[in-house]
């Protein structure tokens, strides 16, 4: 048995349903948190080397399009080498029930042992659950593993892309809407308190303290938006 496929046994199946989707909308935070980050220090660096509203927002749509892109491909290809490795050791399990049955069930059997049955016991679980459906039994103790619900990698590219652009929205649409002259600074404000909401939000899918998750975000998105603008302008051209 591969040991990088070992799942957790010790969890009853809704509440890992529960930790899956918990995991997606982080996922999807830090996806929109990535947005807000790059694009809007993409602009502020922009904005500080003196360049008119029209260059400033190109470079943020070339930062949401170029982003997004990247999020969901890096994304699909993360997602289809995990359902590989998912699909192998559904293939490995059939092949070791095939050839041999009495060996998977004393298999099973001792696993459940290990969470604290008697020999006795796990010995009758495992040839009810085996009887039962006996690759499905193997992969939920083994693996933790549903057969009829595997990752879908292009669900998790178009989610990670959708969450991204969304992010990348915020620092576009306060450099569209707020007065050029003011440049970069509603850019900065919108980003500082999308940052803040992120945060908090990041902090209560995570169980954290919020004000501690809530200060990380906010000091790491001010440095990347200070360190843009003062890259933009010691060393930028201004582009109209």
């Amino acid at each position: 048995m591969d040991p990088a496929m070992q799942r957790r046994p010790d969890l009853p199946r809704p509440v890992e349903s529960l930790a899956a989707k918990l995991n997606w909308l982080r996922a999807g935070v830090l996806g929109a948190n990535d947005g807000i980050v790059s694009t809007s220090a993409l602009m502020v660096g922009v904005a500080g080397a003196g360049t008119g509203i029209g260059g400033i927002l190109t470079a943020g749509l070339a930062a949401l399009v170029a982003g997004a892109f990247s999020m969901g491909v890096g994304e699909y290809v993360s997602v289809s080498s995990q359902r590989d490795s998912e699909r192998a050791a559904i293939r490995r399990e059939r092949a070791l029930l095939d050839t041999d049955p009495e060996g998977q069930v004393d298999q099973l059997a001792h696993m459940y042992e290990l969470r604290g049955l008697t020999p006795r016991t796990a010995h009758q679980v495992a040839v009810e659950l085996t009887e039962h459906d006996e690759l499905r039994s193997h992969l939920d103790v083994e693996y933790r593993l549903d057969p009829d619900d595997l990752n879908n990698p292009w669900a998790a590219a178009f989610a990670s892309a959708a969450a991204f652009t969304l992010g990348s929205l915020v620092p576009l649409l306060a450099a569209l809407f707020a007065p050029t002259a003011w440049m970069p600074w509603p850019i900065a404000a919108a980003t500082l308190v999308a940052l803040l909401v992120t945060g908090i939000v990041s902090a209560r899918i995570g169980g954290s303290g919020k004000r501690l998750g809530t200060v990380r975000v906010l000091i790491g998105g001010t440095l990347a938006l200070v360190g843009t603008y003062a890259i933009g302008t010691l060393f930028g051209s201004p582009v109209h």
